[in-house]
């Protein structure tokens, strides 16, 4: 299996991570709603470039102010004030936020530093937390990218597809 962390697409086999990832949700009957912040809507332009992405994704809702978290997608303002945008528990709200509000199987989201100003020691550039929720749980994960904005955006993207990929993969296996 090659995983490329560019934005060329190549993730499996010769096909586009976001291929694989439409076909897995039509497997499994599954429909995606995604909530970004510092990827400003790559991920839902690489799942809607691929024909029939409507049997499989819902929406998407770029939210990239505060305010836009909490109006959109029900973040909480305390929440937000006490941990920050760029969180797991800001991810995750997001992630659920954006699962409810569609009613779809999942919700997957994506808040970092894209760069190139706005890091601190704490929360440096190129920090991402990317979250993923289901009827059952909800996980978030954090990553430091490197390089400029733009590949930072790039690397975030191609990794929540592959978190998607992953879960798909484990929920196939599991359903067997």
């Amino acid at each position: 299996m090659k995983i490329d962390l560019t934005d060329d697409g190549e993730a499996f086999e010769g096909e586009a991570l976001e291929v694989v990832v439409g076909r897995l949700l039509l497997d499994l009957g599954m429909r995606l709603a995604v909530a970004e912040s510092c990827t400003g809507g790559r991920i839902a332009a690489r799942l809607t470039r691929v024909p029939g992405s409507s049997r499989y994704f819902e929406s998407a809702c770029v939210t990239y102010s505060n305010r836009s978290k909490e109006r959109l997608l029900s973040v909480p303002n305390a929440l937000l004030n006490e941990k920050g945008a760029v969180s797991p528990e800001v991810a995750l709200a997001m992630a659920e936020g954006i699962r409810l509000k569609e009613e779809v199987a999942l919700g997957l989201a994506v808040t970092g530093i894209a760069g190139p100003d706005g890091g601190s020691l704490q929360k440096p550039v190129g920090l991402v937390y990317i979250a993923l929720s289901d009827s059952d749980r909800s996980n978030a994960s954090r990553f430091h990218f490197e390089g400029a904005r733009e590949a930072i955006q790039s690397q975030a993207a191609q990794m929540a597809l592959e978190t998607v990929r992953r879960y798909l993969i484990a929920e196939k296996t599991r359903r067997k």
